[in-house]
């Protein structure tokens, strides 16, 4: 059978970027297909009116909902809406920082969720955000998300339920993941050189200090002699992350020790740690 996965982006977070690519990375796997349905920039109840009535109408076996701060109006809506059409949902979102009603989403039944906590708020301040720091801050954010492995970790529990749904299973048999992606959680079992490992969880964990520091630039300080200095060491903070990684990467391939997870045609997931090797 053919997996019909339904994407919803709300507004922008990394994760945003690559969800519906981690899971058919060459774009040949002949048992799922994604459809995604966005809001683009913005988080209006029309925007997300429009994504929501066109995932119900593609009629998916599960959805994704995608956006920052899972717990604001749009977002709560588009999965409430899903959820009451009968379609299971997985939120994923970012450190929200409203932590008491996230806590009765994670309370809910009806949905899953993936909180990447590394992928932080950007510096959204007009006298320093313009269109190409945008774009730059969000490359090094993918990088980090990326080499730290906190991108596989929520690829592979997609493929879970994709694997689900080709078993037979539909609506509330399907057992959606539940995952607070920490940075052990991230990097566990990715790394064989120790040095790497650390590099890889110090970048993680800058990452996720980044969203502290533009939370306090762009919503706690009033003055701009004040916010911009703030909002510019966030993003100088995530450039040094996505540095690290850079480095962590070329100790494992001096070692010869990449782990490399790709699909096949049928979904199955083939592994190896040698460049010149073939797959086990």
């Amino acid at each position: 059978m053919v997996v019909k996965v339904g994407v919803a982006k709300l507004g922008n977070i990394a994760s945003g970027v690559m969800a519906e690519l981690l899971l058919d990375e060459r774009a040949d796997r002949e048992d799922m297909q994604t459809f995604m349905a966005t809001s683009g920039t913005k988080l209006e109840p029309a925007d997300v009116d429009r994504v929501v009535s066109n995932l119900k109408a593609y009629k998916p076996d599960f959805c994704i909902v995608v956006s920052p701060n899972g717990v604001l109006p749009g977002p709560t809506g588009a999965r409430e809406q899903l959820a009451a059409a009968g379609i299971p949902t997985i939120i994923i979102t970012d450190d929200v920082t409203t932590k008491k009603e996230w806590e009765g989403v994670k309370a809910d039944t009806k949905f899953g969720y993936i909180i990447m906590k590394a992928d932080s708020m950007i510096g959204a301040r007009r006298e320093f955000l313009d269109p190409v720091e945008m774009a730059d801050y969000n490359g090094n954010l993918v990088k980090v998300l990326a080499l730290t492995c906190a991108f596989r970790k929520l690829q592979i529990a997609l493929d879970k339920v994709i694997d689900q749904v080709k078993a037979g299973k539909k609506g509330t048999e399907i057992e959606l993941p539940k995952i607070i992606m920490t940075t052990d959680k991230a990097v566990d079992g990715e790394f064989t050189n120790p040095y790497a490992l650390a590099k890889a969880r110090a970048a993680h964990e800058i990452a996720m200090a980044v969203a502290g520091q533009n939370v306090k630039g762009c919503f706690m300080t009033k003055e701009w002699e004040k916010y911009i200095p703030i909002v510019a060491s966030a993003h100088e903070m995530m450039r040094c992350a996505a540095d690290l990684c850079d480095q962590a990467r070329e100790l494992e391939k001096g070692g010869d020790s990449i782990l490399r997870q790709p699909h096949k045609k049928d979904g199955m997931l083939v592994r190896k740690n040698k460049l010149v090797a073939k797959f086990e």
